[in-house]
């Protein structure tokens, strides 16, 4: 099955400029749009749902930079649905202080969880932070690994986040 990025014709990258690829978008929205393959073949038919469909998945998935990020692992194998990712205890276990703390509306200092939350953000993204812009991405099993465990801690933090708005 063709990949997002192949389907676009751009190398795998973790962030994606959306105002370039825009016109390829559009040219690629009109190109499969079913309703240029009605008096074609059932077959030919199907491939237009099946590219059209891939093409609007694909272009969500783009201006999502975390689903980008789960994608690109996805595609070099490091992440399937459903799978059970195991974080550091220590991680866990600042991530529930946080938990238990704003569970506490009288005595929770948002501000102060929010900030540490953001600190936290931070501090785990400056590993990653020159894999993020690599363009094209080259995979190795270091960084793939590295931008999972950022992208597990990230889902989790960003939940936090929500909690604390």
């Amino acid at each position: 099955m063709e990949n997002y990025f192949d389907l676009f014709g751009i190398p795998v990258q973790l962030r994606v400029d959306l105002n370039q690829l825009r016109p390829t978008f559009f040219v690629l929205s009109r190109k499969f749009h079913p309703d240029f393959f009605v008096s074609r073949s059932p077959e030919e038919q199907q491939e237009a749902l099946d590219k059209t469909a891939l093409l609007n998945k694909a272009w969500k998935t783009f201006q999502q930079p975390d689903e980008l990020i789960r994608y690109v692992l996805e595609i070099h194998g490091y992440w399937q649905a459903g799978e059970k990712y195991e974080l550091s205890p220590d991680f866990l276990m600042e991530v529930m202080e946080i938990n238990e703390a704003m569970m506490e509306p009288a005595t929770a200092d948002t501000k102060s969880l929010s900030d540490h939350t953001h600190a936290l953000l931070k501090e785990m993204s400056g590993p990653v932070s020159g894999i993020l812009q690599e363009n094209p991405f080259y995979p190795t099993p270091e960084k793939l690994a590295a931008l999972k465990e950022y992208y597990y801690r990230k889902k989790y933090l960003d939940r936090i986040g929500q909690g604390l708005s």
